[in-house]
């Protein structure tokens, strides 16, 4: 769902960016508390020491991802948009900063979203799809039985309505701001109509991939942390409340390494990016099918970095399509995961600055 340019004029482009730049300002902030943690912290606070390191390689997954574009209709494809991915795995703060970093690289690097419509895209495809996806998936954890599985199954909601909401907010933007003349109801039934099944395919890669963190460390899930289980015996065969627990006892958390999960996630990446993404649908994805069906890309420019080495996921001068492709996604990945490791190393480092005076006036 990258905007080019030419899609939406330049006033409601400008307001656009200042609203993007007004909520990275403020999800910079919220992300110190996410990140980072001091005594005074709550516990959930306190869990950014173990998922800090993550939120770099989070956007660099989703960068690998974005780029496997499946088929959902005839002739049209999608492709994860990630503020739902985002927000469950690191928070809703620094899930903004990560779908953000991933349309910065994009924009910049590869020429997929157009420069003046970055705050297009951040609006509506890093803060709607984020906002929309965690309230959701916190209104339906606190519904739901407190265990791992309602986590994933909120998951699997909460993406799958985030995506066709992000539709629903391009619709309005075009209606502002639309270069063109297009009937504003056709292009919304059109959106909202092909995105509600892109939604699908967004939900089924978030709950496969918050499940499978969660099996395997489920106190570096943010959306996970505070979960609470009963602690059980095993009778003759059958599970029963222990002694002393008929009360919510905490889950046990794990004061292990994040390492090993960090180099897995970081080779998946890789590999998806450099090997899978070659068999990813070459249909053009949700937007550019409706823009070309209803006439709303008439007005469509060329990329200012239509002429960069790494244009279009490929590596300019590399004539094998799947050598080219595959390491423009292995160089996309890397250059991903560490701007944006230094955007969360520098954010969390700031929340221990400011945290340094109070624990020093408290000891003198």
């Amino acid at each position: 769902m990258h905007v080019p340019d030419g899609f939406i004029n330049a006033p409601t482009s400008a307001v656009t960016g200042v609203v993007a730049a007004g909520a990275i300002a403020v999800s910079l902030r919220g992300a110190r508390r996410e990140l980072g943690g001091t005594s005074r912290a709550s516990e959930a606070e306190r869990g950014g020491e173990r998922t800090a390191p993550l939120a770099g390689l989070v956007a660099a997954f989703i960068f690998a991802v974005q780029m496997l574009n499946f088929p959902v209709a005839a002739g049209t494809s999608g492709h994860l948009l990630g503020g739902a991915l985002a927000a469950i795995l690191v928070g809703p703060y620094t899930g903004v900063l990560c779908v953000s970093v991933v349309l910065l690289m994009q924009g910049i690097l590869f020429a997929d979203g157009g420069l003046t419509a970055l705050g297009v895209n951040i609006t509506d495809m890093a803060i709607v799809t984020t906002v929309v996806a965690y309230a959701l998936f916190r209104g339906l954890v606190k519904l739901l039985p407190r265990s791992r599985r309602s986590v994933t199954v909120a998951s699997f909601v909460a993406a799958l309505v985030s995506v066709p909401a992000a539709a629903l907010a391009f619709t309005v933007l075009y209606w502002i701001g639309g270069t063109t003349d297009v009937a504003i109801g056709k292009v919304a039934t059109a959106m909202i109509g092909v995105h509600v099944l892109i939604g699908i395919g967004e939900a089924v890669i978030t709950a496969l991939t918050v499940g499978a963190v969660i099996a395997v460390r489920p106190d570096l899930v943010y959306g996970a942390r505070g979960l609470r289980q009963r602690l059980k015996l095993r009778v003759n065969g059958e599970l029963v409340d222990a002694p002393g627990a008929s009360g919510p006892q905490p889950a046990p958390v794990a004061a292990r390494s994040h390492r090993k999960v960090w180099i897995t996630g970081l080779v998946a990446s890789l590999v998806l990016a450099g090997f899978v993404s070659f068999y990813a649908s070459a249909n053009p994805d949700g937007l550019e099918k409706v823009a070309a069906d209803k006439g709303i890309d008439e007005k469509a420019e060329d990329h200012a970095a239509a002429d960069s080495p790494l244009a279009d996921y490929g590596v300019k001068d590399i004539s094998d399509a799947r050598i080219s492709g595959g390491l423009a996604g292995v160089i996309g990945v890397g250059v991903t995961v560490v701007a944006g490791s230094a955007v969360f190393w520098a954010v969390r480092r700031r929340r221990s600055d400011d945290a340094s005076p109070a624990s020093t006036e408290t000891t003198v």
